[in-house]
């Protein structure tokens, strides 16, 4: 079974997740018998709609579930070197020798607005295994993007 990587905020973050929707299960069965008593089920929407929302419940669980049973907890701070490895905070300078500084995170955490990408997307990838002082060629639907890798941290 594959370990999902990710940093203990984005644990938590799931298992909250996952505590949510536990707790909107009755809700969703109290939903249903409610709208059984209306009687006809094949023409009644409220019925309809309460067991896709079930459905969507079930599958998430089962999804979050999966994902916290598979999760490798890595903790950026006990890492070091100068070699992007997940956890990593990297700053790069853009072609235009613009500073941009990302953190590489799991999926569940990503938010590249705040600087944070996930080691599965398209620059975490390029910059995995990479060290400072490396460019990086990164290929984006508006074409390729270049990088040189001028710090790597450990916060």
């Amino acid at each position: 079974m594959e370990k999902v990587p990710m940093l203990a905020e984005g644990y938590e973050k799931l298992t909250a997740e996952l505590k949510l929707l536990r707790e909107e299960r009755p809700k969703i069965v109290e939903a249903i018998e409610e709208a059984r008593a209306h009687g006809d089920l094949s023409e009644n929407a409220e019925y309809h709609a309460a067991k896709e929302r079930q459905g969507q419940v079930e599958a998430q669980i089962g999804d979050l579930e999966s994902k916290i049973s598979r999760a490798q907890i890595i903790d950026p701070t006990t890492l070091s070197g100068n070699r992007v490895v997940f956890g990593a905070t990297v700053t790069v300078l853009d072609e235009d020798d613009k500073p941009l500084r990302y953190q590489i995170v799991g999926q569940a955490e990503s938010d590249a607005k705040n600087g944070r990408i996930s080691f599965d997307s398209p620059l975490g990838r390029a910059l995995i295994g990479k060290s400072v002082g490396d460019e990086v060629e990164v290929t984006v639907p508006s074409g390729e993007k270049f990088f040189l890798i001028e710090k790597v941290e450990f916060i």
